[in-house]
């Protein structure tokens, strides 16, 4: 049965513990190698440097997730991974929650937001470019399966 559309109201929150098995069955669904374990999102549920967000709509409907990550002494945070189901994919759900990052990274005092993103992933390229993203580097090999990787990062 095909799940009902995403409506226009998107709600982004930090996760919780009960999220802990959607986290993990979006994680293992979305990437086939340099996936989070089970173990490491419950680590960044209660740390004070890592961000982990959850879009739902409808009363906890699960629509993705992003890991945010913070280290002292710097003004510069890190979007680790972000991820959709499908049916959410080209809903409006990747940029909500990196609006929600941005908006966390800013309320710690972040000057601005990094990430590295695939140099084959075209759509979320295009969406972090949209997003105001600027192209700062690149990673040769830098994902398990020897793909490189291109540096990211947006002014806050």
């Amino acid at each position: 049965m095909q799940p009902p559309p995403v409506t226009a109201s998107v709600r982004v929150r930090r996760a919780e513990v009960s999220d802990l098995d959607d986290l993990v069955a979006l994680e293992e669904s979305s990437f086939v190698q340099d996936r989070l374990s089970r173990a490491q999102y419950r680590k960044h549920l209660d740390s004070e440097s890592a961000l982990v967000l959850v879009a739902s709509a409808n009363h906890r409907r699960f629509l993705g997730t992003a890991v945010v990550f913070f280290r002292k002494g710097t003004t510069v945070a890190r979007l680790y991974s972000i991820a959709t189901t499908p049916h959410a994919q080209g809903k409006g759900v990747g940029s909500a929650l990196i609006h929600a990052s941005e908006n966390a990274a800013r309320g710690r005092g972040c000057r601005s937001l990094r990430l590295e993103v695939r140099k084959d992933n075209a759509v979320a390229i295009r969406l972090y470019e949209r997003l105001g993203y600027v192209r700062i580097g690149e990673y040769a090999n830098y994902y398990a399966d020897g793909t490189g990787a291109f540096r990211f990062e947006k002014l806050l």
